[in-house]
């Protein structure tokens, strides 16, 4: 089976100071616009996600409720592990749903999510794609071919900031 893997960092929260605690920030406006235009890039592209990690803080959340009206209906899993997960943590989680859904997204923190992220770029050799630090609301689409993280392919990146 071949699955579309999208590895997502949340897009553009408040400041610190703004929420009572880093759990609760939630998204600036220019987050939510980050959020919508990453959901349209992928719609545009054919992209349905049938499975859907999220970190359970504010600000993943709100990413990932920005972007359901254009990626479907996906199954959602929001467990406390994801929240400021290690590379190796989010690469765990991925490795577990692996063979059950065809499209998976993940949308975490960095810097796990950006880890993971350069990590399967760097196996398919395409780290020059990859945009530095992997900016909030930065997505990359890597496709497995027979649900293997050893062979992945990076198919595109979504950087709001380029």
């Amino acid at each position: 089976m071949t699955t579309t893997l999208i590895l997502m960092r949340h897009a553009k929260a408040v400041d610190r100071l703004e929420a009572e605690d880093d759990f609760q920030r939630g998204l600036t406006a220019r987050g939510r616009e980050d959020s919508a235009t990453a959901a349209e890039v992928l719609a545009g592209r054919g992209i349905r996600v049938d499975l859907a990690l999220v970190s359970p803080a504010w600000r993943t959340r709100q990413t990932y409720d920005q972007m359901l009206p254009q990626i479907g209906e996906p199954q959602m899993d929001d467990p406390m592990a994801l929240y400021h997960a290690s590379t190796e943590m989010l690469e765990r989680a991925t490795r577990q749903v692996l063979g059950t859904a065809r499209t998976i997204l993940l949308v975490g923190h960095n810097p796990g999510i950006g880890g993971f992220a350069h990590k399967l770029a760097q196996v398919s050799g395409q780290t020059a794609r990859m945009p530095l630090g992997y900016p909030t609301a930065t997505a990359s689409i890597f496709v497995l071919d027979d649900d293997d993280l050893a062979r992945p392919r990076l198919d595109f990146v979504i950087n709001p900031k380029a």
